[in-house]
């Protein structure tokens, strides 16, 4: 989600709201691109303090109120400096937004040298990798920029000491909160709107995203690939319609800042989009928030904590994929050979029947017609002419034998690989649903168990010992040896009726929760012939028909939405007793058997399920 000049809008009215009248009470450059302004409201407006974050980094610019801390350098940067000599203890007179414009104007008031009162402007300018934190003297010259831009950089405006502020108009896009019904219809009907309607109205308005845009042409009931000059006047007058409700919203600061997350809601799903008002277009599921700044640093927060372990992982997924690929290859190569052994009976036969039948076949024929009498039918049976009967019989047996022995040794083999198969395809499935570092120090110990990867020096704990009790000791703890990542638990569900479920995120937690968490009376889901997570269902000792059947709907869901079919719609799912539950001796970390299940066809939506 970009961060259009809509949500720039709420944040300015949460932010005037707070800060006006605040004393800033420290300022800190917390990184290359970011100030962090620590404000002391007026009693009135809540008094204490909060932390303005203000990032122009190019790939991240944002700006919203924490009260997170983050450490700053021991000798401050010269543009920290020079706002530490103006503006601190200064006063927020106010908070402006320019238009739409993804810019936001703290005009601060304060005592210079002698003592008397002036004025400066800190501009923060979202505008992604053009973004920039700009430091204004009342009359709106340029004294620092945290990014100085010279003309060599950009030929349409210098960010210089000395020189004016003004907003570059790269585009002539209007100004959306002072558009009329009739230039807005008139708009639709110029030359310009052969473009998709949505394009068109991001392309043509200030502070108006893409996903803003898609959003009034669904409240229009229209699709936003659609062109805008196609539309019929009862369309236009509904997107209009659409539009002055949003701008209205606008006007009356009527914000409600929300957040929507990808399949599977709430915190199991990752964030997908952010908006200051409802999108109706992803439905009743959007997660409400009090303020735009709280929604920013949790969408960000959680949204970073996705992309952090995933960058963790990277190696771990490279491993498990070559290894992956290198056994596919090998196991497609062993099933090949294996088809070549099937055809050795055909030469069993054919050296029975040249013993048979040798004497009467001529010297020096290159092939004999002979009676198969396991099949009562005719065989043709290739010969050498430079061999006897009973020398070809010799060599059809050879090679019978040869062939008998290779498939007696690729048989073991491809039972093997096609088992690592599955183990790596686990592990990789575990990989996608890794939530923390302690998970992927879970699964690096089952990789190390299983030999795929070298263990780590030290990691045993000074015994020599690489057994799995060994290595639980490793991934938690204090002692020698051990590591500081915290040991990762299963997750902890409750169903609507009260009842404790529970997944493991890997194959050990598989194991844990299968064999150790559970009773022989509880109930076991997993996903059909997919590798996917282990669900255990406490059923507190009552038989498996007392049990209402909302939970095994919303057990089999986990175990839908935990596994490698979970951006499928619909997953089936085995579910067992846990007594009918067997894992073979020497069996690696999450293979079970079992003979006997039931089996039923569940969504991948937990979006309901509550989370302990």
């Amino acid at each position: 989600m970009a961060f259009d000049g809509i949500t720039t809008a709420c944040l300015r009215a949460e932010l005037a709201e707070k800060l006006t009248g605040g004393r800033i009470y420290k300022i800190a450059q917390t990184d290359t691109d970011e100030l962090v302004l620590t404000v002391k409201p007026e009693v009135s407006r809540g008094g204490g303090q909060v932390r303005l974050y203000l990032s122009a980094d190019p790939s991240l610019p944002l700006c919203y109120l924490t009260q997170g801390t983050k450490p700053a350098p021991l000798v401050a940067p010269a543009f920290c400096m020079l706002l530490r000599k103006h503006i601190q203890n200064g006063k927020i007179l106010s908070v402006e937004q320019p238009g739409l414009e993804r810019i936001l104007r703290f005009t601060v008031e304060h005592r210079n040298e002698m003592g008397d009162l002036c004025r400066h402007v800190l501009v923060l300018e979202l505008m992604g990798k053009h973004s920039n934190l700009i430091f204004l003297s009342e009359d709106g010259v340029i004294l620092d920029a945290i990014k100085r831009i010279s003309s060599m950089v950009s030929s349409v405006r210098e960010v210089l000491p000395g020189r004016t502020y003004f907003i570059p108009q790269t585009r002539a896009k209007r100004e959306p909160l002072e558009e009329t019904r009739e230039s807005f219809l008139a708009l639709l009907e110029s030359p310009q709107s052969a473009a998709p309607v949505a394009s068109f109205l991001s392309g043509s308005y200030t502070g108006l995203s893409n996903v803003m845009a898609e959003e009034l042409c669904w409240e229009a009931q229209l699709t936003h690939e659609r062109s805008a000059q196609a539309l019929t006047v009862e369309e236009r007058e509904r997107l209009w319609q659409a539009f002055d409700r949003l701008m209205e919203r606008v006007r009356t600061q009527s914000f409600l800042p929300t957040l929507y997350y990808k399949k599977g809601g709430g915190a199991a799903g990752v964030p997908q989009e952010y908006a200051a008002v409802p999108l109706t277009m992803y439905g009743a599921e959007g997660r409400e928030f009090a303020s735009m700044s709280e929604l920013l640093e949790t969408f960000y927060a959680e949204k970073n904590a996705a992309t952090r372990i995933r960058q963790k992982s990277a190696d771990l997924r490279r491993i498990v994929q070559t290894i992956l690929e290198r056994d596919v290859h090998k196991y497609d190569l062993q099933c090949r050979q294996m088809k070549d052994t099937e055809k050795r009976d055909k030469y069993r036969v054919y050296g029975e029947l040249l013993n048979t039948y040798g004497y009467s076949i001529p010297e020096g024929a290159k092939s004999a017609v002979l009676d198969n009498y396991y099949t009562n039918e005719p065989v043709t049976v290739p010969l050498d002419p430079t061999l006897t009967p009973a020398q070809n019989a010799r060599r059809y047996f050879d090679r019978y034998t040869k062939l008998k022995r290779t498939a007696e040794s690729l048989s073991e083999l491809t039972k093997e690989v096609k088992a690592e198969i599955d183990q790596l395809e686990s592990i990789r499935t575990a990989l996608e649903l890794s939530e923390n570092e302690g998970d992927l120090a879970q699964i690096r110990r089952e990789l190390e168990e299983c030999g795929f990867v070298r263990r780590r020096a030290g990691t045993d704990g000074g015994n020599g010992k690489s057994g799995r009790n060994s290595g639980r000791s490793q991934a938690g703890g204090k002692g020698p040896g051990r590591s500081r990542t915290p040991e990762s638990q299963p997750l902890h569900y409750v169903s609507s009726d009260g009842y404790d479920m529970y997944v493991g995120k890997n194959n050990i937690q598989n194991d844990e929760i299968s064999f150790r968490l559970a009773n022989g009376g509880d109930l076991w889901f997993h996903a059909n012939d997919i590798p996917g997570s282990h669900v255990i269902v406490k059923t507190n000792g009552k038989k498996m028909e007392e049990i209402p059947d909302r939970v095994f709907e919303e057990a089999a869901s986990l175990a839908a939405y935990y596994s490698k079919g979970r951006e499928q719609e619909k997953v089936e799912i085995d579910y067992l007793e846990r007594r009918n539950l067997k894992k073979p001796g020497g069996a690696k970390p999450g293979f079970v058997v079992y003979y006997t299940n039931y089996s039923i066809i569940a969504g991948t939506d937990i979006s309901g399920l509550r989370q302990v």
